[in-house]
């Protein structure tokens, strides 16, 4: 086996996610779990900090990839055919009940993987934009109060708060990327961000044109 870190580089996680999309802007749901992968790895090397999004968004991809391998893989093969098929035969809760019926729909465990996609997305934009001497804790926060806070009881909400206070500096996450120097890690961002954001607008977009935002 391969140390899991050491050839490590965001730049490569960040870049895969173009090969996320077809010609057809649909997004292939094989890319779309190894490019997560990734993005877990790069979580980890962080520390236990970000343990309480790795470990759900684990447990999301291996539901996504029991899928992928069930008697109806064919359609998993990409977001846009799981929606069809999960909605036309309605395998998810359209009605938004408090106890969703269908837990581990794909559409709903997708929803949890994009929502938490925007949230490193805001984040790692953050570091890309702010001064050397910013606060990772607080763009950390502002980026999860923007996309994941809304989804979480209070209890949760103040324990994350309080886990971001122990963040590194912004120079020590941008080498934990592994692309060189701090200057050369903002670059390779402004490079590779655009990806991810394309990735979760085509997703934001078919969601919305199927009411499957709010999903419980």
């Amino acid at each position: 086996m391969d140390d899991p870190e050491a050839d490590f580089n965001l730049k490569v996680v960040l870049i895969s996610f173009k090969q996320c999309l077809n010609e057809k802007e649909e997004v292939l749901l094989d890319h779309y779990i190894n490019s997560w992968k990734g993005l877990v790895r790069f979580l980890n090397s962080l520390g236990a900090v970000f343990s309480f999004i790795s470990k759900d968004v684990v447990s999301k991809l291996q539901i996504m990839e029991h899928l992928r391998n069930s008697p109806q893989y064919e359609h998993y093969t990409s977001l846009q055919s799981m929606v069809a098929y999960e909605v036309g035969n309605k395998l998810v809760d359209i009605d938004r009940r408090s106890r969703s019926r269908y837990p581990n729909s794909g559409c709903r465990t997708v929803l949890r993987l994009h929502r938490a996609l925007r949230w490193l997305q805001l984040f790692l934009e953050g570091l890309r934009t702010s001064s050397e001497d910013a606060r990772t804790s607080t763009l950390c926060s502002d980026a999860y109060n923007a996309t994941l806070a809304a989804y979480h009881s209070w209890i949760v909400r103040q324990a994350v708060t309080v886990a971001f206070c122990a963040l590194p500096t912004r120079k020590v996450f941008l080498e934990t990327m592994n692309v060189g120097s701090s200057e050369q890690a903002v670059e390779m961002l402004g490079e590779a961000l655009p990806f991810i954001e394309h990735v979760y607008n085509v997703s934001q977009t078919l969601y919305a044109e199927h009411s499957l935002l709010d999903l419980p």
